[in-house]
């Protein structure tokens, strides 16, 4: 069974001005981005975008693109006007990529759709890594997610969860059946939920995270999480960041 990838891209940074766009050995990162996305199992990559460079960009690549409204308050919203576009509903599968990830690895990419189609209980999937590191364990940047038996999301938090009650020290990670994980920012979908999770009520919890995901928690469904091997690689987000992509991708 096919899915779709869509990778929501927009203009507006602080920290990287116009970072889709910005070059990575010859090509757009975005274009970057769909061209790893293109290497999983999915039967399309599509970018959804509200600017027109963008939208142009993506066509000069040969990579699909729809054009969006400018004005939605989150990239949920955003992919939900593109599940509209590209009239994807129901069972239809998709899977969230950032369009700031041009190292993101295909395998993970087809993991969370696959992980998403074992589990017809769940309408969200998502990834995580284990934790071995009392640094990221006590980061609040580092978002937290345990599970239940079935490898279902809990509970995401900036806090370090489990909180490991007779460790030798504050904050230490715990061993074995209590190891944190990291959570990565990849989201699959159903396109039916994802059509209508623009409607669902905010979560306080939501609110005091700062975690869109914990709205999905909060009204009672389900998100499965794959469980990577190795730590993903990182996005770009800063001059710097940018700068060691192109090293990497530049010497190939």
């Amino acid at each position: 069974m096919g899915f779709t990838v869509l990778i929501p891209a927009r203009l507006a940074s602080t920290r990287l001005p116009d970072k889709p766009l910005a070059d990575i050995a010859g090509l757009p990162m975005v274009v970057r981005v769909a061209q790893r996305a293109a290497l999983s199992k999915a039967s399309r990559v599509v970018v959804a975008t509200d600017s027109e460079r963008i939208l142009q960009a993506c066509q000069q690549h040969g990579v699909q693109a729809v054009l969006t409204r400018a004005d939605h308050p989150t990239g949920s919203d955003r992919l939900a006007e593109a599940c509209a576009l590209l009239g994807l509903d129901g069972q239809d599968r998709i899977v969230n990529v950032q369009g700031d990830e041009p190292l993101i690895d295909p395998a993970l990419i087809q993991a969370c759709a696959d992980v998403l189609d074992a589990r017809s209980d769940c309408v969200m999937s998502t990834a995580a890594h284990a934790i071995d590191s009392a640094a990221d364990f006590g980061n609040p940047n580092v978002v937290k997610v345990v599970t239940d038996a079935q490898g279902r999301a809990l509970y995401f938090s900036r806090a370090p969860i489990p909180w490991w009650r007779d460790a030798p020290a504050p904050a230490t990670p715990a061993t074995g059946a209590g190891t944190p994980l990291r959570h990565i920012g990849i989201y699959g979908y159903r396109a039916g939920f994802l059509r209508r999770f623009p409607q669902l009520a905010v979560s306080p919890l939501e609110t005091v995270e700062s975690l869109e995901q914990l709205r999905v928690l909060w009204h009672g469904e389900r998100i499965a999480v794959h469980l990577a091997a190795q730590v993903p690689g990182a996005g770009v987000d800063t001059p710097e960041d940018l700068a060691r992509v192109r090293r990497l991708l530049g010497a190939g």
